[in-house]
């Protein structure tokens, strides 16, 4: 009874289009009611503090504010001008210009929404003048995007990180370094596929993409150098991944005020605010999964999953198959990030009954529910592109076919090739 209640009022509250947060803690607090609890108010509103009380998630509203003050102060236009340098090129130049600076600023700002409105702005329009289709330019810009989860630093890295830490401890710093090379790797098959695909159509053939290297260089060495500041800092032990953020904060407000001077100071209030709803977003929606995890982990929901899944087969890759297209379903109707919080507790213990390593796994669960953001009905970077390109989903959903196929060949080599993601994991 308890978790018929609560699908249903969660799957009709989704249905009346209200918000997730709000979805996931009324649908928690109508079955804790259904279980009789006493004193349900209470424990819930104990369970949200507890919930975001946490040093780790400190770092997400930093980098969030990191990533809108890169977004704000022309640190963008100089990673596009380094991008071209190193592609520009290559026949089909600004696809993947386009895909490489997704890359790097994903990388500095952690967030695939902030890459396609930054990136989007500047590359979409500057493709159709040089002859690409509109549709073909949204779904690159979308498609790239997302390399930016699994390409530290990565704020739903940190997001699973706090969810999994109920299960097994897990380390923010570890699970990083898991993700650079299969985010190289995304990153570089949706490279392949613009190649080619523009070589198939005649996309920038006869690019007049040219730029310097060395001035390309300068332009963008110190937005490239937050880069090593953050990553290097949390690799070498000098300082946290909470840490990190600040510093990255410190880091683009000097580049965008004082060294670009593109964001003026009257501007600052304005980028904070939008930082703050962001965050204030994200943690909400932490609290209220918070509750519904812990709900879901004392009436033994796990072991049930579990219990389920190894009837169907013992057979650990149809499993970890199972996993993927439960995983795959849900990121077409769910954002990632409410995903990763009500799955985790679900999926990790049985992940580890099969010996799966909980980085592994965690970078596998990322990949996979990252496609979500680029598919309809709900892709949160699909229409934020598709916004940005004033482009219709249905055009650039048929364009990006080619790049579905590219992210799931990546999914699949993930899961099964353990190595890809605990390689430069340190023993």
């Amino acid at each position: 009874m308890f978790l018929a209640i609560l699908i249903i009022s969660f799957t009709c509250l989704l249905l009346l289009e209200v918000p997730v947060a709000f979805a996931v803690g009324v649908a928690s607090l109508l079955a804790l009611v259904s279980l009789g609890k006493i004193n349900v108010l209470e424990n819930v509103a104990s369970d949200m503090l507890n919930g975001v009380d946490s040093f780790s998630l400190l770092a997400i509203p930093f980098f969030i504010l990191a990533g809108e003050v890169m977004g704000a102060g022309g640190l963008a236009k100089r990673l596009i001008t380094f991008a071209s340098a190193l592609v520009g090129r290559v026949p089909g130049g600004l696809s993947l210009i386009n895909t490489l600076t997704c890359m790097l600023f994903g990388a500095i700002s952690g967030s695939a929404a902030a890459a396609v409105s930054s990136i989007g702005n500047t590359l979409i329009p500057e493709m159709e003048k040089e002859g690409y289709d509109k549709d073909f330019a949204v779904a690159t810009t979308v498609s790239g995007s997302i390399t930016g989860l699994l390409i530290p630093p990565s704020n739903v890295m940190i997001v699973f990180c706090v969810v999994a830490s109920g299960v097994v401890p897990i380390s923010v710093s570890k699970l990083f370094i898991a993700g650079i090379i299969p985010g190289i790797l995304l990153g570089l098959s949706l490279m392949l596929v613009c190649f080619v695909l523009c070589k198939k159509k005649g996309y920038g053939q006869a690019s007049t993409v040219k730029t310097a290297f060395y001035p390309a260089i300068k332009a963008a060495g110190p937005s490239l150098f937050l880069v090593i500041i953050v990553l290097g800092g949390i690799f070498a032990g000098w300082f946290t991944p909470t840490e990190a953020s600040a510093v990255a904060v410190v880091w683009a407000l000097l580049l965008a005020t004082v060294f670009y001077r593109e964001l003026p100071v009257k501007k600052l209030p304005e980028v904070f605010a939008r930082a703050a709803c962001t965050t204030g977003v994200v943690l909400f929606l932490v609290a209220t999964s918070v509750v519904l995890s812990r709900l879901l982990t004392e009436q033994q929901i796990p072991q049930l999953v579990s219990q389920v899944l190894l009837a169907l087969s013992d057979n650990p890759i149809i499993i970890l198959l199972i996993i993927n297209l439960a995983l795959l379903l849900v990121g077409t109707f769910m954002d990632i990030t409410p995903a990763i919080l009500i799955f985790t507790p679900i999926f990790l213990p049985v992940a580890m009954g099969l010996g799966m390593d909980p980085y592994h796994f965690g970078i596998m669960l990322i990949a996979n529910l990252s496609i979500g953001l680029c598919t309809p009905p709900v892709g949160t970077c699909l229409f934020v592109g598709c916004s940005v390109g004033k482009a219709r989903i249905t055009g650039v959903s048929r364009h990006m076919l080619p790049f579905y196929i590219a992210m799931i060949a990546i999914l699949l080599l993930i899961t099964f090739c353990p190595l890809i993601s605990t390689a430069l994991l340190p023993n």
